[in-house]
Parts: structure tokens; sequence; C-alpha cells
């Protein structure tokens, strides 16, 4: 089985993986697609911590740029996160893998309220862990929540999963010329304001010394391409 220097790693994952082909929602092939990557890393030896978007459910941001309150709109958001966790936390447990859903949106019978104590005890005890309901405040994305949540876990490095190889000059299924990158400092993507994370996630993995992996979710290598150095990504920090 293939090692990886990376003992515990938060992965970020949008919400519109999860959708698949379609536009809304989620589709059970690409959500035991990316549990199996999961379980296999699991199965490698790596304390996983997961962090997952609301994008195939309820887009917050871009219903308050219509006049909707933002406040109202994120907490909309952290709900959806809530719905994709609960869905993927499932069918890691089905794949025999233990697994515990926390939230930051205190939900008592759905699931654990998010606590770093808690959650770090799970990870030593051998479970994945998914963390639902983002930062639990509004104005904050999931991308912020991942690398809070990354720092607070004390994991060795954030992954975040796009539907590109890396981090690039500008968007390159637009501009087939755009530069691509194997490795930039967090000031250099804040000062470009390159798109791949927000500026306050990377304000954060800089001021904490967090290392983010940026890499294509549908590379065929899988998460574990990315962990042992098989899959193209670009690495901040």
């Amino acid at each position: 089985m293939a090692e990886t220097k990376f003992k515990r790693i938060l992965l970020k994952v949008s919400g519109e993986v999860l959708a698949g082909d379609q536009s809304f929602g989620i589709e059970p092939e690409f959500l035991d697609v990316m549990a199996a990557q999961i379980v296999e890393a699991y199965r490698a030896g790596v304390q996983l911590a997961i962090v997952i978007g609301a994008g195939n459910i309820f887009r917050g941001m871009a219903v308050a740029a219509r006049g909707a309150d933002r406040v109202t709109a994120d907490v909309m958001g952290m709900l959806g996160t809530v719905i994709n966790s609960l869905a993927l936390g499932d069918a890691i447990g089905r794949a025999g893998v233990p697994v515990k859903v926390y939230t930051s949106v205190p939900m008592p019978t759905i699931a654990d309220t998010f606590t770093a104590r808690d959650a770090t005890q799970a990870l030593d005890q051998g479970f994945v862990v998914v963390c639902a309901g983002g930062t639990g405040n509004p104005f904050f994305t999931t991308d912020t929540a991942a690398a809070l949540k990354a720092i607070e876990l004390r994991c060795d490095v954030l992954l975040k999963g796009t539907k590109v190889d890396g981090v690039y000059s500008e968007d390159p299924r637009k501009n087939p010329d755009a530069e691509r990158y194997d490795t930039i400092g967090y000031e250099e993507v804040i000062a470009r304001n390159l798109k791949v994370m927000d500026t306050a996630a990377f304000a954060l993995a800089r001021d904490n010394g967090l290392p983010i992996l940026v890499y294509a979710l549908g590379d065929k290598e899988g998460l574990m391409g990315v962990l042992d150095g098989r899959t193209r990504s670009t690495r901040v920090g």
C-alpha cells in the first residue's frame, strides 16, 4: 500500500462534486466515489478531517447579491453543509470506516457539536471527522472554515479539491495559455487575488504555517495520488 508523509490532513471538498453531472442535489455515484477515496487514505494510515461546501444545494452569497439578507442566506448555506456532511458521513460509514459528523451550529439531535478538543480526540481514536456548519458564523466561507479547522485540529496540510490541477494565473478553462504554478507563496496568491480560496483562508494558513495542496478532484489517482505525489498539485506556502 502507498505511503504518505502526512499523518493528519484536512480535506476541503466543494459541494458541487457531490452533484456529479447534475446541477443540483447529491448524485449517489459521485458520493460513493468521494467516500471510496477517503476510505483508501484512511486505510493507508492517514487521519482525516473533512469540510464540505454546499454549492450543490444553496449559494448564500449569490442569493444575498440579489437582495436577500446576507446573514439569513449564510445560515441557509451552513444548513446545506450539514446535509452534505451527513450524506458523506453515511457513505464513509457504509464502507466500514468509523466516522463522526460534527457541526459548528448546535443541533444535538442531528450531529455532535464541534469542539476542537472532541474532534481531536475522535481523530486520535481512529474516526474520520466530518465538520459541518462552516465556522458557525455568517460572512465566512467554507474555505475559511477549512483553514480554521485544519489549524485547530493540528493538521499537517490542507487539501483543496477543485476542477483544475492546481493554481493558475487565470482560469485555464477560459484561457488555455494561463500559467500554472507548481509552488507559490501565500503573499503572491493574496496579492494577485488568485481565486482558489478566499483571502481570509490564505491569511489564516500563512499566519499559522499551514501548507495547502490544490489539486483536481477528478484526477484518476484520487486523494492518495495527491498524498503520495503521483498526482499534479500546487503547493501554497
